[in-house]
């Protein structure tokens, strides 16, 4: 599904969307549980069970979240996708930070060593292949 503008997601809900795209489709202890797997073991604080299901339904209200019903339960499933999410996002920065260019956002990386010359060589044949696939 593709959409013009997706809205940008507080951290809070971003945990949470995570832990629901990972689990594909889920009852909220289940994502419960899914979020406090991803959170950072040093950190013994679980996330509470209200707390989840507050963000799940504003995740809901913004488009991202839909439910089935089972008798009294709510079955959660994404609307929007991982990708979907990371394509409005990575764009968005790359437009608001790197002037809408890709090259720019690569030369930050290589600049923090975030990307080595075999990830440059690897996506280099990528983009060489997918060239080729092309015409």
């Amino acid at each position: 599904m593709k959409r013009n503008e997706i809205k940008e997601l507080t951290r809070a809900e971003e945990q949470v969307m995570q832990a629901i795209w990972n689990v594909q489709q889920g009852f909220a202890n289940e994502i419960v549980t899914a979020v406090n797997e991803r959170n950072d073991p040093k950190d013994s604080t679980a996330v509470a069970y209200n707390t989840v299901l507050t963000v799940v339904r504003i995740l809901e209200q913004k488009g991202f979240v839909a439910h089935e019903t089972f008798n009294r339960a709510n079955r959660y499933y994404p609307i929007v996708s991982r990708e979907e999410y990371m394509e409005q996002m990575l764009g968005r920065m790359t437009r608001s930070w790197f002037g809408s260019s890709s090259r720019a956002l690569v030369s930050f990386l290589v600049d923090r060593n975030e990307v080595t010359l075999q990830d440059l060589e690897t996506l280099t044949n990528e983009i060489e292949q997918k060239q080729i696939n092309n015409k």
